[in-house]
């Protein structure tokens, strides 16, 4: 899928924060009839630890009526268990299940994740139904 497709994908939102006509922080996000899906936070470099991620990230949790879910690396080194720490400080809950993010593109493999949840850890039923529609909707398998 091209860029271009994304944008004008009916689920595909992005949430930004300016600064002086400047975006400083942008959340990626996919509103699905079930869930949303937070496909990427990010924060200019400059900006961050000013607690600009977790406002966004709030703001994505609380103005929705739906699961919010994220994918995390596995927690295997100091980085990826601060960034999961981060998430669950802000209200998401770690799921256990096993997770493969498909290829984003040819010749890249998979990857190994998690799915991260707002309001509580999800079911394994929950669980499957967020991951079919990331690969269907998101990742364009089946």
């Amino acid at each position: 899928m091209n860029i271009k497709n994304v944008f004008e994908n009916e689920y595909y939102h992005v949430i930004g924060i300016k600064e002086n006509e400047v975006i400083i922080s942008i959340a990626a996000v996919w509103k699905f009839e079930n869930f949303v899906f937070v496909e990427h936070l990010a924060t200019s470099p400059e900006y961050r630890n000013k607690g600009l991620g977790a406002q966004i990230l709030n703001k994505i949790i609380h103005t929705s009526h739906k699961i919010v879910c994220l994918e995390v690396e596995p927690p295997v080194d100091e980085l990826t268990r601060r960034r999961i720490a981060f998430y669950e400080r802000n209200g998401m809950f770690f799921n256990s299940y096993s997770y493969m993010q498909p290829s984003i593109s040819p010749g890249r493999p998979s990857i190994p994740l998690y799915i991260m949840t707002s309001k509580s850890q999800i079911d394994e039923k929950t669980f499957e139904n967020i991951k079919s529609v990331l690969y269907k909707q998101v990742y364009k398998t089946t």
